[in-house]
């Protein structure tokens, strides 16, 4: 994520659709998931969580926790997502991006579900910087 040039990040959450999209509460433009300064994922691993996928905690707008896992077998840089209480895992921080960044200098939101048969089957979340303004969603 790159620096916003020393400005303090403060992003609105705008309800559409499925979830949220972003607003520049500065400029008032909308803020791409490709923007530089943040991460948009997909959460990794949700097929194998599909009943801890279902707690409110990962409701779109709602803060989750990122737990780094550096003793995991499989994947030293491995980024758990969690809800806020840490009593359900929906997944991980795709591998590419967990590699590149530190969990203990992220904040994180959900902002998009998917949804099959009246059941959440997938999430997107909102990975910026801690110190960055993330307001209340906007209906």
């Amino acid at each position: 994520m790159a620096a916003s040039g020393g400005a303090r990040l403060r992003l609105w959450l705008e309800r559409t659709g499925s979830g949220y999209r972003l607003r520049d509460a500065a400029t008032n433009e909308l803020v791409h998931w490709e923007d530089p300064r943040v991460h948009v994922v997909r959460v990794a691993g949700t097929s194998y969580r599909l009943e801890a996928l279902q707690d409110d905690g990962f409701d779109p707008g709602k803060r989750v926790a990122l737990v780094p896992e550096p003793e995991n077998e499989f994947d030293p840089h491995a980024i758990g997502i969690w809800d806020l209480e840490r009593r359900a895992q929906a997944g991980y921080v795709p591998a590419d991006v967990a590699s590149s960044v530190d969990a203990h200098e992220l904040q994180a939101v959900s902002i998009w579900e998917w949804r099959e048969d009246g059941q959440r089957v997938g999430l997107r979340v909102l990975l910026a910087p801690k110190e960055a303004w993330i307001g209340r969603p906007r209906v």
